[in-house]
């Protein structure tokens, strides 16, 4: 060991000077203060290995948190506290040069000369407005995060130079700053309140809020939506402008959905044979390339997924292009991908049928019938079987099917879209707005048209902003309504202060579609005594999602009566008087039927006479990033082991499952849940009132079947009752690798995509 009373430690300014062990001492004790289970001397032991003569002190400082940070565990878990606030220090050291922030109006005002800042929030806000603010702000706060926070918050969150790592900011200032933005416009009268109301809300951790928000809003930029769909026509034209929007939403930190399902397939005629065509992989290649030619903002590169029918004509090569079989020139790997499918397909598995392949361009009306009208889609689809003249391919369905899952076990990213359940239990009007496709993480289903020309307005590019509730804040249901009506107004300000980079995407605010999920649901359960697997969560779970949507849609007719309804309410099916409530699959009924808790019908009333501010309200997405800076569970996931280790760009991190002592014995963890049926079941209710999508996992321990191989019936059957019960879309397929789950490494969310929030 070495002996650190001769060592020299080497300050900001240069100077070299003894180290001083009581004033290392002295900061330790104080990031222990009022913890459990924390030794002073052990993080102290650990780091006094490390340091070496001429050491720096942010080294020292760097070593420190090191050493608390390794010594989170199920028995300590409060050491994740501990390196928090020692992690805190440090980087307000960096951002400011002392540990005391500056003022909230010095700050701004230096952070608006060096171009960080929105130069509108000095013309925005009053000198004395700023400093009320300031008054407002509790920096003590910071000392609540987890060490896996100040992590993500210091790699993704805060306002910084990515170049140089250089921090300008912390959190608190980052979290009232972001409501006064979003509020900016609201009348003088009443915008302060809403200000430290979602400061509050946002700093104590009752709202999750996405990258796009936490990372740009007070910033010069202005693009905040998390997930952005685009629709790709069969042309050279729209093949193009997808390509252009696909480069131009990664640079503003977006997730990418793609349907190019309409691409026609390999040996199409083109200008009436004059060429045979390429078929749709050289195309696909080319999105792969515009989503990875752009880093998200410099935080990550981008990440995309591609939807497409099952019933395509290249379908069999489609499904393996995202595996490490076969030959470069067949291999797409670095997107996701999303096959389309709906009853008739379903019905044909079910019944040993064959599935026949077309190339959408050769069956007029076929593709839109798909998504539109599933009778006329079954009458042509027969039909044009049955047609001697249109090419086609004839494959079993069980063989199609079987492949489909196959590679959705075996690579995780393969995802299930059931296009008739988008449309049928949907906010919109099939007639008026169809849902053809889902994002990048399958929670949002909203209509999209195919873009022609990048700066045309020909198409609609749809947008979704994301955030969530955190379930284990609230004590009762009740106060989700005071939460919820911040969140809608805190959004909808949003779509009217951002910028829309392509034209085509400027139909967002004539819709206004919001997407307001929750968090921390395994502790909620757990807090509440309940399990996923058992049956046992199914009536709070029915009554939490009803709260949710009913708030959220009362928050919604609010403000249309006092904004006006968005342009194109009229195409939703809330314009008709059916709300979610009215069309799910009432299968649903047989594992929950409690009567509803609130006054649908007046709402309903309501919102035909006033409408809506939104098209839609809710969607659950998934929330790696947001969910660790809150000390949440992810979304509505269980957690693999009380202790999750993630690999990120911010090194290792170790966050231990919220109020672990008090409720280790009520948690299941993902592997003890024995099949997928109690999830589904939960996922399905939650639907019920969910007006877009939810993104939904699938489980799979292979040691819990014969052989160690899970037989693809159960793949099957897992696949048949999602779609029976009601489930829109399927997101991740997981398989139990055998490594132990409390050290696991758990994935980063949608690989890039910001609509993880």
């Amino acid at each position: 060991m070495t002996d650190t009373s001769k060592i020299l430690v080497t300050k900001r300014d240069g100077h070299q000077e003894p180290i001083q062990l009581d004033k290392i001492h002295r900061v330790l004790e104080w990031a222990a203060e009022g913890l459990d289970n924390v030794s002073v001397s052990q993080v102290e032991l650990r780091s006094h290995i490390q340091f070496y003569n001429g050491i720096t002190t942010k080294n020292i400082h760097l070593m420190l948190i090191k050493s608390a940070a390794d010594l989170i565990s199920e028995e300590t878990p409060d050491y994740q506290y501990m390196a928090a606030r020692l992690a805190i220090f440090h980087l307000r050291k960096i951002a400011y040069g002392e540990f005391t922030p500056p003022p909230l109006l010095e700050h701004v005002k230096k952070m608006v000369e060096r171009g960080k800042y929105d130069t509108e929030i000095l013309q925005d806000y009053t000198e004395e407005e700023l400093n009320e603010l300031n008054d407002y702000i509790d920096h003590w706060r910071d000392m609540n995060f987890s060490y896996a926070a100040v992590k993500q918050l210091e790699g993704k969150y805060l306002v910084q130079n990515r170049v140089t790592k250089e921090v300008y900011e912390s959190p608190q200032f980052l979290y009232m700053l972001v409501g006064a933005v979003l509020f900016s416009k609201y009348p003088k009268s009443t915008r302060m309140d809403y200000v430290k109301r979602f400061y509050d809300a946002a700093s104590q951790f009752k709202i999750s809020l996405p990258t796009p928000i936490m990372g740009g809003v007070r910033t010069p930029t202005r693009q905040f939506s998390s997930c952005v769909l685009i629709e790709c026509a069969d042309n050279l034209n729209s093949i193009n402008a997808t390509a252009s929007a696909i480069v131009k939403y990664v640079a503003q930190k977006a997730g990418i959905g793609i349907n190019a399902g309409a691409i026609r397939a390999v040996n199409s005629p083109v200008r009436g044979g004059e060429l045979s065509h390429t078929g749709v992989i050289p195309f696909y290649k080319h999105f792969q390339t515009a989503v990875k030619s752009v880093a998200q903002g410099g935080i990550r590169g981008g990440a995309a997924t591609i939807f497409y029918p099952i019933w395509h004509l290249e379908v069999e090569s489609l499904l393996v292009l995202k595996n490490n079989r076969g030959v470069e020139e067949n291999r797409v790997r670095h997107l996701d991908y999303g096959v389309q499918l709906n009853k008739l397909m379903y019905q044909r598995l079910i019944q040993g049928g064959d599935i026949t392949l077309f190339s959408p361009s050769d069956v007029d009306g076929l593709y839109e019938a798909f998504f539109a009208d599933q009778e006329k889609f079954e009458k042509l689809y027969v039909q044009y079987e049955n047609d001697p003249n249109i090419r086609k391919k004839t494959v079993k369905a069980l063989d199609l099917f079987s492949t489909l899952m196959q590679e959705r076990s075996s690579t995780g990213r393969i995802y299930i879209q059931n296009v008739d359940h988008c449309n049928t239990h949907s906010a919109f009007n099939a007639h008026k707005s169809l849902i053809k496709q889902s994002n990048l993480c399958c929670e949002i289903t909203l209509p999209t048209a195919p873009l022609e020309f990048i700066n045309e307005d020909t198409g609609e590019i749809a947008l979704c902003t994301l955030a969530a509730v955190n379930l284990g804040t609230i004590s009762n249901l009740d106060e989700l309504e005071g939460t919820c009506d911040l969140l809608v107004r805190a959004l909808d300000a949003l779509l009217s202060y951002q910028r829309y980079p392509v034209k085509a995407a400027e139909k967002a605010l004539k819709r206004r579609a919001l997407g307001i999920g929750i968090v921390n649901y395994a502790y909620y359960l757990a807090k509440n005594g309940v399990r996923y697997s058992d049956g046992s969560a199914n009536k709070l779970t029915h009554e939490t999602f009803e709260a949710l949507q009913y708030y959220t849609l009362k928050a919604s007719n609010q403000l249309a009566k006092e904004y006006g309804a968005c342009e194109l309410f009229g195409d939703t099916t809330y314009a008709q008087g059916i709300l979610p409530i009215d069309t799910y699959k009432k299968e649903i009924d047989q594992f929950v039927n409690v009567p509803l808790r609130y006054d649908w019908e007046q709402l309903r009333h309501d919102i035909k006479e006033f409408g809506l501010r939104n098209s839609t309200l809710t969607a659950i997405a998934p929330t790696e990033t947001s969910s660790q800076i809150s000390n949440a569970t992810n979304g509505i996931e269980p957690p693999r082991g009380y202790v999750s280790v993630k690999a990120s760009k911010e090194g290792i991190l170790k966050q231990v499952v919220p109020e672990y002592e008090k409720y280790k014995s009520n948690y299941e963890l993902l592997w003890n849940i024995p099949n997928m049926e109690g999830y589904f079941q939960l996922v399905s209710i939650m639907q019920k009132f969910i007006d877009q999508s939810i993104s939904t996992n699938t489980n799979y321990d292979p040691k819990r079947f014969d052989g160690g191989k899970v037989p693809m019936k159960v793949l099957l059957k897992d696949l048949l009752t999602a779609y029976k019960y009601g489930i829109k879309t399927l997101y991740y397929h997981n398989t139990r690798d055998g490594a132990d789950d409390t050290q696991n490494e758990l994935d980063d969310g949608c690989a890039g995509g910001a609509c993880k929030i």
